[in-house]
């Protein structure tokens, strides 16, 4: 734990990354001959093509990979992600201790730091944030904004009494004590996490960084979310033109190494055939979320395609607040009226592996015993009668439209798929496609008006609560339902800090979301990435912690 952080480095990092792409011999014909930076004598500037627009700029209120793709170029935490694994690994914070209670952390804070305004970095910054999300109210507290805070926290200044966090002292310039009221296993992991990076205390004020507007689902965000986000990540914040492209430049009084890329741009390419069309044009260096069948003709005709580990579950949720969903015959004759195996052979990439619960097999307290509904189509039909559906019922299912996600590489394909296997069994599906960002996530975290509905997670560190303790750690708007006994269980086994009795618990946690089959866990996918051949190496994460200092570039 209290080792140097080597997150940031290009020397080595580059070069042992996991899946990192080799050079082919094969010219970009991207052009742009940006700004040269020292490091290299190549075109500096990296055009990556983003499937959507970030919700934002300001992580702390956010929960999509766009926002956080962004916002690791930006911004760090105190606690950063151990190159090509899961693992934590020290960042802005170089070491910290744990008290024997469990409950307070000392951050040793990296001295010589600047947020991008000139900030000083230190453990009055470092405090300033803990408060700050400690002290939101209204709708800042709300899943479509603070949902990682909310999930993980517990609660905020205004509800103590299940509030995790409980204070942060600045000792002196370069260290903090933060203190919990409970223990918390997966606090330190947890911190990975890019709604969790530290943000210029200075800029926060000075653009009303918590001035959020709106509806709980349909939230307007301040002027810092929008034209002003602050870190100490070795790229700068410089435009954003929505539907369009965000681009970053970078921050010449970075702590670490800067590396060969000068210029981000994120374009904007929500159709999977136009990102790919972009690439062979030459007008992008690179994207993420490569259709399953576009993989094999790019590898053949010389770009670098790569692929990630697969830390990914995609489920098909249940809304319990829809009272035909809140009977369990109902939700079982769902469970085996999907044929798991068909929508994986038929839609999903290659890699994809079955789902039986709601984490991968790699993650602690994955249960090899646990109950499974197997694909049985007369017996759906039995249980549905019995719920008294004799002949068959209708029920929304919202599902994202023209994006990509790592879980859900083709959400259209994945709902037509479902939806025929439900008809098949007398389910009448109402189909409600939103566009993703922000539709789509507004209204399955923000609001009931959703039944199933097509969601997933790709895993942020490896922590078991990480997956089910931010699904069903507490009563949500996408799930509908309050089950005590499941929230207790989970809270339970995140402050265990013995490894064994904390397995235990997981794998009777997930024995019992088996049995109460809030939704149907489907797969774990494995989204692959694809680059111009001048990409030489890409530090590609199970995670998405991907940083471009760390990208190496060739002529």
């Amino acid at each position: 734990m209290l080792h140097t952080s080597k997150r940031r480095l290009l020397a080595g990092a580059a070069a042992v990354a996991i899946g990192a792409v080799v050079l082919t011999a094969c010219a970009s014909e991207r052009g742009g001959g940006g700004e040269t930076g020292e490091a290299s004598d190549v075109d500096s500037t990296f055009v990556f093509a983003a499937s959507n627009d970030p919700s934002g700029l300001d992580p702390a209120f956010a929960s999509d990979g766009e926002t956080f793709r962004v916002a690791r170029q930006i911004f760090e935490g105190l606690v950063g992600v151990e190159p090509g694994t899961a693992d934590p690994a020290p960042l802005l914070a170089e070491s910290w201790e744990q008290s024997e209670d469990g409950l307070s952390y000392t951050f040793t804070l990296k001295e010589g730091v600047t947020f991008h305004d000139g900030t000083d970095f230190n453990a009055e910054a470092v405090c300033a944030n803990f408060e700050r999300w400690y002290n939101w109210t209204g709708l800042a507290q709300s899943e479509s904004l603070s949902y990682y805070y909310g999930s993980l926290f517990k609660g905020f200044a205004d509800s103590p009494e299940t509030a995790v966090y409980e204070s942060c002292t600045a000792d002196d310039e370069t260290h903090a004590t933060v203190t919990l009221t409970q223990p918390f296993a997966g606090f330190i992991a947890a911190l990975s996490l890019p709604a969790f990076s530290m943000q210029s205390p200075t800029a926060l004020t000075e653009y009303d960084a918590d001035g959020v507007g709106g509806t709980e689902e349909s939230p307007t965000l301040s002027e810092y979310a929008n034209a002003h986000p602050t870190g100490t990540g070795p790229f700068v914040f410089d435009e954003w033109a929505p539907g369009e492209q965000v681009t970053l430049t970078a921050y010449p009084d970075y702590w670490g190494e800067q590396g060969q890329v000068q210029e981000i741009i994120f374009r904007t390419i929500s159709d999977t055939t136009a990102r790919r069309q972009a690439l062979e044009s030459g007008s992008i260096d690179g994207y993420d979320l490569v259709a399953p069948a576009d993989t094999a003709a790019l590898e053949e005709a010389g770009y670098n395609v790569m692929q990630r580990d697969p830390f990914t579950i995609l489920y098909l949720g249940m809304n319990q607040a829809v009272p035909e969903l809140a009977n369990p015959l109902v939700r079982e004759a769902i469970h085996h009226a999907i044929d798991k195996e068909a929508l994986v052979t038929q839609v999903l990439p290659e890699g994809t592996e079955v789902a039986t619960q709601f984490i991968p097999p790699v993650v602690t307290g994955w249960n090899e015993d646990v109950t499974t509904y197997d694909y049985d189509p007369e017996r759906a039909k039995e249980l549905l009668a019995e719920a008294g559906y004799p002949d068959g019922l209708t029920l929304m299912f919202n599902y994202p439209t023209n994006v990509s996600r790592p879980y859900m590489p083709n959400p259209e394909q994945i709902f037509t798929n479902l939806a025929s296997q439900l008809e098949a069994v007398g389910i009448t599906v109402t189909p409600a496609g939103n566009e993703w960002n922000p539709a789509y996530l507004d209204r399955i975290q923000g609001g009931a008006d959703h039944g199933l509905h097509l969601l997933g997670w790709t895993g942020d560190y490896n922590d078991t609560d990480n997956f089910v303790g931010v699904f069903f750690g507490q009563a949500s708007n996408e799930w509908g339902f309050d089950n005590p006994e499941l929230f207790d269980a989970l809270t339970e086994a995140r402050g265990t800090a013995d490894i064994e009795e904390q397995t235990a618990q997981y794998l009777a946690i997930n024995e019992m979301i088996a049995e109460f089959n809030p939704g149907v866990p489907l797969a774990h996918p494995a989204p692959s990435l694809a680059f111009d051949p001048r990409v030489e190496s890409y530090p590609a994460s199970p995670v998405n912690d991907e940083v471009f200092n760390q990208i190496v570039l060739t002529e």
